[in-house]
């Protein structure tokens, strides 16, 4: 038995995931993510020629945030209980990411036909409901499946190759805004939604392949009864969601508010295309020594430390004298955000064993979605603009992110004082 201290530690002797499979996943993640940031791109547009102001695209995003707020728990225990009764879990995603890709390929041609009248506002809103709503099917669903083959030594470096396609996309998305903008948005449209679609088809298959290479995790259950959590795990989530919480709203701050401004202290703003993806250069940079760290130190260790050295490399960003050492702050924040992310992952689904990763991965995925959510209420509110603000953010993220080390360091300080034994292995 091991402590979630040391969450990826041990497990039961079942088969390792392939990492094709996680491979797989990480493609998916990414195009999941472009089609995000294509949506983003082209919002303000279809919004005005559907007869809304382009004051209303924050509202819109921010009710986008708020679906996936509630959605991620929502589907998450959907997991949880579907993955109970029918040991199946590819077939409700895969119906899922249909109706997603569907509505999001409606949204332009709705608009672009449409006379700009209320109908075509209220059509427009009822597809970015739904495809907001189903594409919750892709956060924590598809983590749900892997936790159910994956052995817990295994989590970490699957984490890790997952995440691969969201820093990619991040990566990616300063270009993918210069190459698309003046493009008819059907176009991009319907390429996202159909390569989507094609790719997560395949996870039918990939599940069939999983069941035959390995013996499922889930707990032996009567049908319908659910299995339960330890006490002592139960109560370390909250310490954790909070932590997690800190970390992204910290996140959040620093690469939407902060970011930009500390490179243009050196740099033209045509080099910001060059230099914004140097902090997701520093997430893959680290993302697999965090996996391997993790299965030696365990997720909340793992995350705790790297909060507390990210923070230092936000405010090295920060305070820097020039652009060397902005470009290493950068590199020093991304990377300990990788590893915040490949770690939390790890945690996550220990928290959960056996029968609630679901539940737990939807939290994370939630708090994620909250952290978002205030950002954009910030932005939208123009506070980000006022001279006493601004002095704040230069502060904010470091702080933030110190505050959630310290808060996994009681969660650890917890475990151990209990004693309790929190297994990451089913």
């Amino acid at each position: 038995m091991t402590s979630l201290a040391a969450s990826a530690t041990g497990g039961q002797a079942s088969p390792a995931i392939p990492r094709a499979a996680a491979l797989y996943l990480a493609v998916v993640q990414l195009l999941f993510t472009t089609m995000w940031t294509v949506y983003a791109i082209f919002l303000p547009a279809l919004a005005e020629a559907a007869g809304l102001s382009r004051d209303s695209v924050s509202g819109i995003l921010m009710f986008d945030q708020v679906l996936f707020l509630v959605m991620d728990v929502a589907m998450g225990l959907a997991a949880d209980c579907l993955i109970r009764l029918y040991r199946r879990l590819a077939a409700p995603i895969v119906a899922a990411t249909t109706i997603s890709c569907v509505a999001f390929l409606l949204i332009p041609q709705v608009v672009e036909r449409g006379d700009g009248g209320p109908g075509v506002r209220v059509l427009l809103i009822g597809l970015i409901a739904v495809w907001s709503i189903t594409s919750s099917a892709l956060r924590a669903p598809p983590w749900v499946l892997l936790a159910r083959y994956a052995a817990a030594p295994t989590v970490p470096w699957l984490a890790a190759l997952t995440l691969v396609g969201v820093s990619v996309a991040g990566a990616v998305a300063p270009y993918l805004g210069v190459a698309l903008r003046n493009l008819d948005p059907r176009l991009p449209f319907a390429l996202s939604s159909v390569t989507l679609l094609a790719v997560t088809g395949g996870l039918i298959g990939v599940e069939r392949l999983l069941a035959r290479a390995g013996q499922s995790t889930d707990a032996p259950a009567a049908p319908g009864v659910p299995a339960t959590l330890p006490l002592a795990r139960l109560a370390l989530t909250p310490i954790f969601v909070g932590a997690m919480g800190c970390l992204a709203l910290g996140f959040q701050a620093h690469s939407a508010i902060n970011s930009v401004p500390q490179y243009l202290r050196f740099a033209s703003q045509s080099d910001l295309e060059y230099l914004l993806p140097i902090f997701w250069i520093g997430f893959n940079l680290c993302s697999f020594p965090a996996a391997g760290l993790t299965t030696r130190a365990g997720g909340l260790a793992v995350m705790a430390w790297a909060g507390a050295l990210g923070a230092g490399g936000l405010l090295l960003a920060a305070l820097a004298p020039n652009l060397g050492l902005t470009i290493l702050g950068q590199l020093v924040a991304g990377g300990a955000w990788g590893a915040v992310l490949t770690a939390g992952l790890a945690s996550a689904v220990a928290l959960g064993r056996v029968g609630r990763e679901g539940f737990t991965l939807g939290l994370w995925f939630a708090v994620q979605a909250l952290a978002t959510l205030i950002r954009m209420a910030v932005i939208a509110a123009n506070a980000n603009k006022a001279p006493d603000f601004l002095a704040l953010s230069v502060w904010a993220p470091p702080v933030l992110w110190v505050a959630g080390a310290l808060l996994l360091a009681v969660a650890i300080g917890r475990a151990v004082a209990r004693r309790a034994p929190l297994p990451a292995r089913a």
